[in-house]
């Protein structure tokens, strides 16, 4: 779907200054004189460039539908109303969970393009809650980015998506995208140090403990070998359950994240009747293809951990094959990893061993 790593962000980038081109003519005719946001409008060159842009972006397939309704909200089309924004965000979040992300990620671009140009546009009453559609959507935009492996291109949205919620004063929202940014970040994105990092930050914005917050220290800490601690964050996470700890409103948070962390911390300690139990728990509550199938990516390197390494080794292979390649997320990738990181540095040359890291190097599809 992209040609180029971060390809989107320089598509938005594109498309914010033609429409500040395209309002610069209007500025000028005598339309929006009032508005700060037009008074430094690009010149005519600028326009044409971003056009020409545009006009390119049938190589990178990005083209027909999509490609129509970014030249329409280019010209100018009319806002949407702010009641009928968070259905689109739930519209989304539901593709991403559903859906390659290649093609989440494309769709998402005109909304996030229009959320924009109704932002430079708004009244101080609607910025508000403009900000919070433009938080999520950004949000889910830098979750698409990471499963395409440009995490370059994610952490840029991560920040626009922190930006937007502190703007709009919202506090769940703000621990909300701070947690989905440490999580997704524990895939191939950063380091487990630099996540539990993130996590301690956004702690301090609010003291009660946050669902999104503590999954994600549990996770890093058994990435890291601390399984110890990790169980120790699972026994808070638990504990902020049962106190009714925050979740967000936006749908982001679902409860079979608390037993996929479970399944995660488990199985990278070798405890496989706690992982299994965890696993059904998952597989009983999500219906989506991510959660299950890192869940048995989960069981695979629960066998690898207890020694059974060809077995775990075929376990994986067979969750990876069962994908179509537009499927195949860098979070599963990545997850399949952990599946390898955990085979003992002696049987790294085994044949089944070879044979899953070969299927692992093989880039995910980026075509819808």
């Amino acid at each position: 779907m992209y040609g180029a790593q971060g390809i989107l962000t320089a598509l938005y980038a594109t498309l914010i200054r033609l429409n500040a081109a395209a309002e610069s003519d209007r500025l000028r005719a005598g339309t929006y004189a009032e508005i700060p946001a037009y008074r430094n409008g690009d010149d005519d060159m600028e326009r044409r460039a971003a056009l020409q842009f545009l006009a390119g972006l049938g190589t990178l397939g990005i083209s027909g539908e999509p490609l129509r309704q970014l030249l329409d909200l280019s010209l100018g089309h009319v806002h949407r109303p702010i009641e009928d924004w968070e259905p689109a965000c739930a519209d989304h979040l539901h593709a991403l969970r559903t859906r390659p992300p290649a093609k989440v990620a494309s769709d998402l671009l005109i909304d996030l393009f229009a959320i924009r140009r109704q932002l430079d546009t708004s009244t101080p009453s609607d910025a508000t809650e403009l900000q919070r559609v433009l938080s999520a959507l950004s949000c889910v935009m830098a979750n698409a980015l990471t499963r395409v492996g440009d995490h370059g291109a994610a952490i840029r949205w991560w920040h626009t998506a922190r930006q937007a919620a502190d703007a709009s004063g919202d506090l769940v929202l703000r621990l909300m995208v701070r947690g989905e940014e440490a999580g997704h970040g524990l895939y191939g994105q950063r380091d487990p140090e630099a996540v539990l990092r993130l996590v301690h930050n956004a702690h301090q914005i609010m003291k009660k403990p946050y669902l999104t917050l503590l999954t994600a220290e549990a996770k890093a800490l058994s990435l890291l070998g601390r399984h110890r601690e990790a169980r120790t964050a699972l026994n808070d996470l638990q504990d902020a359950v049962e106190q009714g700890g925050a979740s967000d409103p936006l749908g982001f948070w679902k409860a079979d994240q608390i037993h996929f962390a479970e399944s995660w911390v488990h199985a990278g300690a070798g405890d496989e009747i706690a992982a299994d139990t965890a696993r059904e728990n998952v597989l009983h509550l999500a219906r989506t293809y991510q959660y299950q199938s890192n869940v048995h990516l989960h069981g695979a390197l629960c066998t690898v951990v207890q020694g059974g390494i060809d077995q775990g080794m075929r376990q994986a292979a067979s969750v990876i094959d069962a994908l179509a390649p537009a499927y195949r997320s860098r979070h599963i990738i990545e997850t399949g990893r952990m599946v390898l990181r955990a085979v003992p540095r002696g049987q790294q040359d085994r044949p089944s061993v070879a044979e899953f890291r070969e299927l692992l190097a093989v880039e995910p599809t980026r075509s819808a």
